[in-house]
């Protein structure tokens, strides 16, 4: 039975939808239907439709008590909003329900596993959210909550493991049938580890070891991990927060992690072998993967980032997108990201140019607009010289623009929204080093509305970026110091 609290959020959100109906959205990345989103949670396939839940909370734009909102898709870019699946109406959730995963069980349930947190007076006088996690089931539109929540407290913890950071359950289904689940803890310490738990059921679970430790490499309290197999790897994603930056690889603030390894499946244990970022841009935090299908492991990711999300004022009716859905693979030893192939079918109004080359700033016949996908092969103009600069600029007009721009020299590409027309003094810039011989670089470029997401070398780089520009800057132009030959093919996105 649905409580209360669930009914009358539903019914908030339904009938504040139907006043912002008008207000500008992206095309083909999820967003919040009224209110806050943030962390994707319990991406799934169910049903015949992928169904994506998020950290939401319908009642300001701006974080409060967690509920999940929801959204399916039949093909990960037109996407319906259902109705909230979770709200805090419990006695163990009453402060929030914090992310977590969903799965099908054999009876064809789908199962939903996450946090639930109480605020709780501690003995020396301080409030603190005690974190549990908690089960709920139900048919793809209502969920009930498990009779005996939580499924796990602090007493399954390890020893020195914190039940103040003890969240984000990613749920699993092993190859004899049982299930395993990561988690998302900390030391007393604040030092990130990854736990691992087990259950035969998906009911009743066990601490198995401690899959990861951080041991101060990667910030402080690891988030939202997520665990899984790829091309004959064992994958695991995490999310530290206060991260120190590591030359252009990590950076500072709440960051993104891959790591790249083998797994026991029989003794548990996750021997890492290398670590990567997974986003080098400014917005993406909590990536989330399923599998879908045909076998493809497809991640979303939260895009946004922390120092900057609750800068808006309080009159933005909502607030918050996922980044476009990307499939992962794994080549020579990284992991590769490219968007969904099913972005592919939105594809109108084709514009190529070939081996343009130019030595200033540029712009092309047909070259325009912030809903594109468009795809860039550039070299030296020269090939006995190497230009010393290359940039593509967009959402331009008089005043504003965003940009990348690659440096041949360092093999150093940079995104740059400086002038996007943001009035704070944020984070405005990021960059990483790319695989680059003698100047050649391929990039792809896709803009919806208020974001761009650049995909390097075929997705070995990947960086995501919010902006705010009016969207009538629909100005591409294109910028080069010394001989650039550039290739284009730019596609307009019809959704």
């Amino acid at each position: 039975m649905l409580s209360q609290s669930l009914r009358d959020a539903r019914t908030y959100e339904e009938t504040v939808e139907k006043k912002i109906a008008d207000e500008p959205r992206p095309d083909f990345h999820l967003c919040a239907r009224v209110g806050w989103m943030n962390d994707p949670n319990g991406f799934s396939f169910y049903k015949g439709e992928y169904h994506l839940f998020y950290q939401y909370h319908p009642y300001d734009s701006h974080w409060g008590p967690m509920h999940w909102g929801h959204a399916v898709s039949e093909d990960l870019l037109h996407w319906k909003h259902l109705p909230i699946a979770l709200a805090p109406d419990r006695d163990y959730d009453q402060d929030g329900c914090f992310s977590g995963s969903a799965l099908t069980l054999a009876d064809g349930r789908h199962l939903l596993m996450y946090t639930g947190v109480r605020k709780e007076v501690q003995p020396n006088g301080e409030t603190r959210e005690v974190q549990t996690q908690c089960i709920a089931t139900g048919d793809g539109v209502d969920y009930d909550k498990y009779a005996k929540n939580p499924v796990l407290t602090s007493a399954d913890l390890p020893e020195g493991g914190s039940r103040f950071d003890f969240r984000d359950p990613k749920i699993f289904q092993k190859a004899d049938k049982t299930y395993g689940c990561v988690m998302g803890n900390c030391t007393e310490e604040k030092d990130g580890q990854v736990l691992l738990f087990h259950s035969p059921d998906g009911f009743s679970w066990s601490y198995e070891r401690i899959l990861l430790s951080n041991q101060k490499r990667f910030g402080r309290m690891w988030e939202c991990p997520d665990f899984f197999s790829l091309d004959g790897k064992q994958v695991l994603l995490v999310s530290p927060q206060d991260m120190l930056p590591q030359e252009l690889e990590y950076d500072n603030g709440n960051g993104t992690v891959c790591f790249i390894g083998t797994y026991d499946e029989e003794t548990g244990a996750f021997t890492e072998e290398q670590n990567q970022a997974i986003d080098y841009g400014i917005d993406f935090y909590a990536p989330q993967t399923t599998l879908a299908p045909d076998g493809r492991r497809i991640m979303v990711g939260w895009m946004q980032n922390w120092d900057t999300s609750n800068l808006h004022p309080a009159t933005k009716p909502w607030f918050g997108q996922m980044s476009l859905p990307r499939e992962l693979s794994i080549k020579n030893g990284r992991l590769i990201q490219r968007p969904v192939r099913e972005l592919e079918r939105l594809r109108e109004q084709k514009v190529s140019c070939e081996r343009v080359t130019f030595s200033d700033a540029l712009k092309l016949q047909g070259i325009e607009g912030r809903k594109i996908d468009m795809e860039l092969s550039i070299r030296p103009g020269d090939e006995e010289q190497l230009y010393e600069r290359f940039a593509v600029r967009f959402a331009q007009n008089a005043a504003c623009q965003t940009s990348v721009s690659f440096h041949p020299a360092t093999s150093v590409l940079e995104v740059d929204r400086r002038l996007s027309g943001s009035r704070r003094a944020i984070l405005h810039k990021r960059s990483c080093r790319v695989r680059s011989e003698k100047g050649r670089l391929k990039l792809r470029l896709i803009l919806d509305s208020f974001s761009a997401e650049i995909f390097a070398n075929d997705g070995e780089q990947a960086l995501s970026v919010t902006i705010d520009t009016e969207l009538s800057a629909e100005g591409i132009s294109f910028f080069a110091e010394g001989a650039v030959a550039m290739d284009v093919v730019k596609y307009t996105l019809c959704i």
